[in-house]
């Protein structure tokens, strides 16, 4: 199945809410090797006048992931995901992520566009909080490998 054009400026409102927890902080800054101590000590954070801990900038990513999840599992879109070659990944931040944040993000697909036999596929994630206020924007672009490529 050859990727589906008519994606472009198709989108996929926010689902699951995702609930930032310390532990989840915690774990993410050690994966990354983020030392800061706002990271792991919430009494450093507040110190800095966040109300708890405060996520690593890519962070962004856990929450973004879910949203493209929607467009990758979407038949119509004819994207295997055994071809996908993650091409970019970019971070707009509007706010620090900080625990206790629930937080949900509406996928835009803003281009697709065909090479050979596979296609260039560029999303945006607007992520906000249940209440709306913007959080971050991702814009990544994947590669779908063509057949025999």
């Amino acid at each position: 199945m050859s990727i589906n054009p008519d994606l472009q400026g198709r989108s996929y409102p926010a689902a699951e809410v995702y609930e930032v927890g310390r532990e989840k902080v915690r774990e993410f800054a050690r994966a990354v090797k983020a030392t800061h101590p706002a990271h792991f000590d919430v009494e450093a954070a507040q110190a800095l006048g966040h109300a708890d801990l405060v996520a690593p900038p890519t962070f962004a990513i856990i929450v973004a992931q879910r949203a493209d999840a929607q467009l990758i599992e979407d038949p119509e879109s004819g994207i295997d995901f055994s071809r996908v070659v993650h091409a970019d990944q970019r971070f707009t931040h509007h706010r620090p992520i900080v625990a206790g944040d629930r937080l949900v993000a509406e996928l835009h697909v803003d281009q697709v566009r065909g090479m050979g036999g596979g296609a260039m596929i560029t999303t945006r994630s607007e992520i906000s909080t249940v209440d709306g206020e913007k959080v971050a924007t991702t814009t990544s672009s994947i590669l779908v490998r063509g057949e025999g490529q």
